[in-house]
């Protein structure tokens, strides 16, 4: 409590209350906006923040974590176009809702839900980092080889759609990651010297989410104006109120734990907190015509994933999401590598962070409630505007790292390989997990193969590891098991040729 207590001194500063109150603002606009998420406006702002302390660069990241996560239900309700995929699910009955001349009622679910849900989950990751950290740092290499692994496995198996488009995108990010001459020798560098220290993992970040995004986009754009549903004032009545807590509580409790897993990710308990609440409802009949519980549920598995997120990335430094990724990095551009020593190493970073994140949830609340109205008129600037200044930031970001040209040209190579990935259903995360947790998952191995002078058992050696590997046989053992009763169907390619100009958004929700 100590520590938190000076957490909180450090974090309601005015500059870093600032940062917080910029951050919860651009998130949750970045949200709003259907295509642009969190992760491409961290992506964009890492190099802008490289003249700020890592105090107020880290808590305005968070702010926009959490401002993306809720920002993302405003167009799933409505447009029933979600802006962040985390936000399919909310779409079924909170379009439905505002269709029936209740948007209001869902937005204020909607936010009250996710502060709910927030907090709570802010308060377990309070508890439980320290006590993870304590057990990770008595791990050793073999363990930290074989976690990695499991993430990467988990994150490109366990949740796609497509497995082997899965693999695809992770055996790309794993061959950008080999670029360089981190070994002492050369690797696809093809003799470039620029290519000598590897490709920046920042170009590659903005490239892939804002250049194939905003060249997606110019691909599909759809002529016809967007048609907004007036908000109004959010608020919610008794029987809405009696309606929402118990899913607001259940959503949490699906949430954080799948957020903690290595698998990571909103998808997955937003969708078992949807099927849970139509299971358990009182009013089943309203389910697909606007219950109220659909709304609030998904809304608050959504943001308690957030939080739980944070858990690996700060005890052990796995992403398990493309955002806690580009903060991953955002870290270690400042010289801070997330793990079990960062407690000891960065305790004021930490408990700043941490009581920021209180901070952000509750502004969350206060800004977003009488904003609503705001948020929806965001969403009537015209497709073109928007991404020509998406494409502009991109390459000023891009262009900043290293002050090189040559990087320009790296980020329009990425950015249509961004573009034939949406093109082909490839998914990006694998692709940048596998850039990020590549040359680790190689540092790890080295080292476990040194310290036991190339002795391969060494690797199953540790009974975290083993335990892991065991993990890992059984996820691959159920997967195979369901091919065999019934072979996954073949994943159509998006639509979205001249002859059907679909949007982004509609795409991600049919495939």
């Amino acid at each position: 409590m100590d520590l938190l207590l000076e957490g909180f001194q450090t974090a309601l500063t005015p500059q870093n209350l600032l940062f917080a109150v910029l951050g919860v603002l651009l998130g949750t606009a970045v949200g709003v906006l259907p295509g642009i998420g969190p992760a491409m406006t961290v992506a964009l702002l890492l190099p802008v923040t490289y003249s700020v302390g890592p105090d107020s660069a880290i808590i305005m990241f968070a702010g926009i974590y959490y401002g993306g996560m809720y920002g993302g239900s405003t167009t799933s309700i409505l447009l029933n176009t979600p802006g962040e995929s985390s936000s399919v699910i909310t779409a079924i009955e909170g379009n439905k809702m505002a269709k029936k001349g209740r948007a209001a009622q869902a937005l204020a679910t909607a936010a009250i839900g996710s502060f709910v849900a927030g907090t709570i989950g802010t308060v377990l990751l309070v508890l439980l980092t320290p006590t993870v950290a304590d057990v990770v740092v008595k791990l050793g290499a073999p363990s930290y080889f074989a976690i990695m692994l499991l993430a990467l496995f988990a994150v490109t198996a366990v949740l796609g759609s497509s497995k082997l488009r899965g693999f695809v995108a992770l055996f790309l990010g794993l061959a950008v990651g080999l670029v360089g001459t981190t070994t002492g020798q050369a690797r696809l560098t093809f003799d470039q010297p620029l290519l000598a220290d590897g490709i920046d993992i920042v170009v590659v970040a903005v490239a892939i989410f804002a250049i194939g995004e905003a060249l997606w986009v110019a691909a599909h754009l759809r002529r016809k104006p967007l048609e907004v549903i007036p908000v109004g004032q959010p608020w919610m009545s008794k029987a809405d109120w009696g309606r929402s807590w118990k899913p607001w509580l259940r959503g949490t409790a699906f949430g954080f734990p799948f957020g903690a897993l290595p698998a990571g990710g909103a998808e997955v308990p937003t969708f078992l907190s949807y099927v849970t609440e139509r299971k358990l409802s009182k009013h089943p009949e309203e389910f697909g015509k606007g219950a109220i519980e659909g709304v609030a549920g998904p809304e608050a598995a959504n943001n308690a994933s957030a939080a739980g997120t944070l858990v690996p990335l700060l005890a052990i430094g796995l992403p398990t999401t493309a955002t806690a990724a580009v903060i991953l990095l955002a870290m270690q551009s400042y010289g801070i590598q997330p793990g079990p020593q960062l407690l000891d190493n960065e305790p004021g970073l930490v408990w700043a962070l941490l009581a920021s994140l209180f901070v952000a949830n509750t502004l969350l609340l206060v800004l977003n409630l009488p904003l609503a109205p705001l948020w929806a008129k965001l969403l009537r600037i015209p497709r073109p505007y928007l991404y020509a200044g998406i494409l502009f930031f991109a390459s000023l970001g891009a262009y900043s790292v290293n002050f090189q040209a040559f990087d320009l040209g790296l980020l329009l190579a990425f950015g249509l390989l961004g573009l034939a990935m949406r093109r082909f259903g490839v998914p990006v995360l694998p692709l940048i997990i596998g850039v990020i947790l590549g040359p680790r998952l190689e540092e790890q191995l080295t080292t476990a193969l040194a310290l036991s002078q190339g002795d391969v058992s060494t690797l199953w050696g540790e009974p975290v590891a083993i335990a892991v590997y065991v993990v890992m046989a059984l996820l691959l053992g159920g997967m195979v098991l369901r091919g065999l009763r019934k072979p996954e169907p073949v994943a159509e390619a998006p639509q979205g040729g001249p002859e059907s100009p679909e949007s982004t958004e509609t795409v991600e929700v049919g495939r």
